[in-house]
């Protein structure tokens, strides 16, 4: 039989391959899917899918992953309770990647993956190879198992299955291009104050720079193409705004977060890049977008938010959305001017050839618009809420 294996080179999906081969599995192809890991992990699966006698294929997905997936991420405000969606939005594209190496390298009897059944990444992976590679049976050995991480810990050492982590320190660290989420270990306890060692990106606030610094995003169609006047392409400039925006502590996210299967579990993030760019985007949105369209965009954009969070990226609604956003975001063009500063991100100015905005009529000290003239309109303001209140007091007296 032959398997292709979603290989990101640590525990869960290392283990898989060893158990795959006691069930008659004489093939065994590994693909890892490069959205922005470290190039250490990157070498660390290839050689331990070499280890284990796995033919391996790495595919760079980086300039993808940037311009089609953490650019719509902007532009919708990606958020899901405080969270901007960074492992969730790279599982639709390892999926894609994957079924594209399955079609190259196949047919194969079963593609694994090493998610959990506690987590989210099962639902998104999963839907994403149903989408791409339909009728192409699908393994999650360690769901399958039920075990934990204890577990997985002891039968690698028990195999020879080469993993780095130990029954004191294992961490779950999932990093690419848009964030860093890190769970596991002491972080389980919501009472437990994260310890500075799970922190790469961004350095403590308190230790973060005395000056705080000035820094420009430029966008145009929605899309950031400048950071101080220099023009990049996504991959670049996200990887620029992680820079700047980490240094300075900003990107640290301690929440609750509610998964698809009803638990409610304690995450840490780093996204320095995302929050950086996230709130300029708004920033501008907010100086552009009509009143009634702004608020309807704020619907939207949880709308995204949930579907992306569930993996149903490709779903109708999904597609109704992006439609409307494309729209959007023909005219959110301009700059917005950022303050970091031991931890916060502060917009100090933004500008644009779209903004709905009149400073003479805004004045205070402009005499142009006839104020005399909203007398009739601020009297007629709420008349169904005052007559209930009249109601209310003559006959339940209120």
């Amino acid at each position: 039989m032959k398997a292709l294996v979603i290989y990101s080179g640590g525990l869960d999906t290392t283990v898989c391959i060893p158990l795959l081969r006691e069930e008659g599995y004489e093939q065994i192809y590994t693909v890892t899917v490069d959205v922005g890991q470290p190039l250490e992990d990157l070498r660390q699966a290839e050689e331990r899918a070499s280890v284990l006698g796995a033919c391996h294929t790495t595919v760079d997905a980086k300039a993808a992953f940037a311009a089609e997936y953490c650019v719509p991420a902007i532009q919708f405000n990606a958020d899901y309770f405080g969270y901007p969606l960074s492992t969730a939005i790279a599982r639709p594209l390892i999926a894609k990647c994957a079924a594209d190496v399955a079609k190259e390298h196949g047919p194969f009897d079963a593609v694994v993956h090493g998610c959990t059944g506690k987590g989210n990444d099962q639902f998104r992976i999963e839907y994403g190879l149903r989408l791409h590679l339909p009728g192409v049976p699908i393994r999650a050995p360690i769901r399958e198992k039920n075990w934990t991480r204890s577990a997985e810990i002891e039968y690698a050492e028990r195999v020879g299955a080469p993993i780095a982590q130990s029954k004191h320190k294992i961490w779950s660290i999932d990093e690419n291009l848009w964030g860093r989420s890190i769970e596991g270990g002491a972080l389980e306890d919501p009472a437990t104050a994260p310890p500075e060692e799970i922190f790469q990106w961004t350095v403590a606030p308190t230790a973060a720079p005395n000056e705080p610094a000035e820094v420009e995003i430029g966008f145009e169609g929605g899309v950031p193409v400048q950071v101080d006047g220099e023009k990049l392409d996504p991959l670049a400039l996200i990887q620029l705004c992680h820079h700047l925006a980490g240094q300075h502590g900003v990107g640290r996210i301690d929440i609750m977060e509610d998964r698809l299967i009803g638990l409610k579990v304690r995450e840490n993030y780093e996204c320095p890049a995302a929050v950086l760019l996230i709130t300029a985007h708004q920033a501008l949105e907010s100086l552009i977008l009509a009143p009634h369209e702004r608020r309807f965009k704020a619907l939207v954009d949880a709308e995204w938010a949930r579907l992306v969070y569930e993996g149903l990226w490709g779903d109708p609604l999904f597609e109704d959305l992006s439609a409307f956003n494309q729209a959007v975001q023909q005219r959110v063009s301009g700059s917005v001017r950022l303050r970091l500063y031991k931890g916060s991100v502060t917009v100090l100015a933004r500008s644009s050839p779209w903004a709905l905005y009149s400073e003479a009529d805004a004045s205070f000290d402009d005499s142009s618009f006839e104020q005399s003239e909203m007398t009739g309109m601020v009297r007629t303001h709420g008349m169904s809420s005052l007559l209930y209140a009249e109601l209310k007091r003559k006959f339940l007296g209120d």
